[in-house]
């Protein structure tokens, strides 16, 4: 098992990463020191497949267990379900103390995480994330939300959760598209960050596809080492933490102009690619490296086109997004593998021809 330490003061957590971990769970929770109680928040699938064997791990350590699963999808992810959750929390007299587990995927961890936020104004909680991009992205930073309409992540806030408990083992239960939309995660912390990283990834593409867990736990490892060092210089995203929004300018638009069909992992990779070619297009990200990103994303089934979806649409998602800042979208630009910048001064004119290009 390998930990990295979050190191965020008295908001400070381990995040643990290894194989097997669902069945040391309630080890794990009991050296926290919590209490003899726990809920679980997790999905009808997530539920079938892994919530009653956790159950059952926990009640070894004399825990008592209750679950509450919701339907999958996204559209989850809303401030009825939160209602909804706070009902069921209440109906069971869950108390202050009470630790919340998220067990599942992008959505189950930010809106268990918005719950555990709010009800009683803060519970603990324990993110136990199920899916390849909630492991390396949304469980770890304390970045929790629900949906509102169309917008992503608009209602939200910064909650750090107690424990980050990555089991890699699950993995092997995801589809395909499933591990892809992580990738675009972990292609992005090398980008940003880690020039050597990105190596590895180039040179380790058939292990990664066969989902070689010496390799997965190696590339968890590094996303997570990487998005935990920006945290720590940047919490609450008023600066530096903005770097780990390369390709979501863009991302984000394609989600919601797709009425969220198109998954986040495809529109992260399609929002890298307007990124970086608007940088090649100012004279920065140079050919040869533009070449290596286009080459690892098909390698790893990612895309590298927009869909079909009209321009007009995408910009006018771009203009409700949460990086707007003085009436500017903010830009996270590459200047070259492993080093990015931020900038509000993207010519319009440049972005919407990148965008017809990039179809």
């Amino acid at each position: 098992m390998r930990n990295i330490k979050v190191s965020l003061g008295n908001r400070s957590y381990d995040i643990r990463i290894g194989r097997g971990l669902l069945d040391q769970t309630g080890q794990l929770l009991m050296e926290l020191g919590f209490g003899n109680r726990l809920v679980i928040i997790t999905d009808s699938r997530v539920k079938e497949l892994h919530a009653e064997s956790l159950r059952h791990n926990l009640a070894c350590q004399q825990f008592q267990v209750d679950i509450f699963d919701l339907p999958e999808g996204e559209e989850q992810k809303s401030l009825d379900n939160a209602a909804k959750l706070f009902g069921e929390l209440a109906g069971i007299f869950t108390e202050r103390s009470t630790p919340i587990l998220a067990l599942g995927g992008g959505v189950i961890g930010d809106l268990t995480g918005f719950v555990a936020a709010t009800y009683m104004r803060g519970v603990p909680l324990i993110q136990i994330p199920t899916t390849l991009l909630a492991q390396v992205d949304s469980s770890i930073g304390g970045k929790v939300a629900v949906n509102h309409r169309q917008l992503k992540n608009m209602i939200g806030a910064f909650y750090q959760p107690s424990l980050v408990i990555v089991d890699i083992t699950v993995l092997k239960t995801l589809h395909h598209n499933e591990i892809v939309n992580g990738l675009a995660e972990v292609i992005k912390s090398a980008v940003i960050r880690d020039k050597k990283f990105f190596g590895y990834l180039e040179a380790h593409t058939e292990w990664i596809r066969s989902l070689d867990e010496v390799v997965l736990e190696e590339i968890i490892y590094n996303t997570a080492r990487i998005k935990t060092s920006v945290i720590e210089q940047d919490e609450r995203d008023l600066g530096l933490r903005n770097i780990l929004n390369f390709g979501h300018t863009v991302g984000h638009a394609i989600e919601a102009a797709s009425d969220f069909t198109i998954r986040h992992g495809q529109a992260v990779a399609i929002g890298m690619v307007v990124a970086s070619r608007i940088s090649n297009s100012m004279g920065l990200f140079r050919d040869q490296e533009l070449a290596r990103l286009l080459s690892l994303l098909k390698k790893l089934d990612l895309p590298t086109n927009l869909p079909v979806l009209p321009t007009e649409d995408i910009l006018a998602a771009m203009e409700h997004d949460k990086k707007i800042l003085a009436g500017k979208v903010r830009f996270i630009l590459p200047k070259t593998i492993g080093e990015v910048f931020i900038t509000e001064d993207v010519d319009y004119v440049l972005l919407r021809n990148v965008l017809e290009a990039t179809t």
